[in-house]
């Protein structure tokens, strides 16, 4: 995992996600996730382009049943950016670099 990707807990969610100073995309995730481990490349690449403008956090789902629970999360991966403490856009599935860059251009 890239040194620009965060890991995050049900614990440390709100400090790290919801009270960030930069919007964070965050991953829901799972170990036993084959999508989930396809999408670990393509956060690692665009973490660097978006160095300073955007926070990239991981949520193990499995070890921090709480957070998921709270946002509804059914099935993974799962990508959520909150701006602000607020949820502001949702996707499932895995994206390509560029969808994903997309994704995150039309909403910071």
């Amino acid at each position: 995992m890239s040194e620009h990707i965060h890991s995050v807990t049900d614990g440390d969610f709100e400090a790290e996600v919801l009270k960030s100073p930069l919007p964070v995309l965050v991953d829901y995730w799972a170990d036993w996730c084959a999508p989930c481990r396809a999408l670990v490349p393509v956060l690692d690449e665009i973490s660097a382009n978006f160095e300073g403008r955007l926070k990239i956090a991981k949520i193990d789902i499995d070890k921090n049943p709480q957070t998921p629970a709270n946002y509804g999360i059914r099935n993974i991966p799962t990508l959520m950016l909150f701006k602000d403490g607020d949820l502001v856009a949702t996707t499932v599935g895995i994206l390509s670099k560029s969808q994903l860059t997309s994704f995150i251009d039309s909403h910071i």
